[in-house]
């Protein structure tokens, strides 16, 4: 099933693709030598770097060469928001479901 990326999740991968460059040239580090670190192909760097995607595994490769993995690992900590700290008293359930209307 073929389907077009949303905008705002285009406009987020050329965001991030843009950070990871930029955090590439800030440590002094050709693609190739993020690839080395990350264990990927340097074409893959230059593609997430482009905006076109990759895995989430390969974006994290990558985040960790730069020495990001922690911050992208506590950008996405649900505590750190204004919901998460109001909800952080409330047990999770294991499961969510939704009950189908009768």
């Amino acid at each position: 099933m073929a389907t077009t990326t949303p905008a705002p999740v285009s406009r987020a991968l050329r965001d991030i693709g843009e950070n990871l460059s930029t955090w590439r040239k800030l440590r002094g580090l050709t693609a190739e030598e993020v690839a080395d670190r990350a264990g990927i192909a340097a074409k893959t760097v230059l593609r997430l770097e482009s905006g076109r995607g990759a895995t989430l595994e390969n974006l994290l490769r990558v985040a960790r060469a730069l020495g990001m993995l922690n911050a992208v690992a506590a950008a996405l900590d649900p505590y750190a928001t204004d919901v998460g700290r109001l909800r952080a008293d409330e047990s999770l359930p294991v499961r969510v479901r939704h009950r189908r209307p009768r």
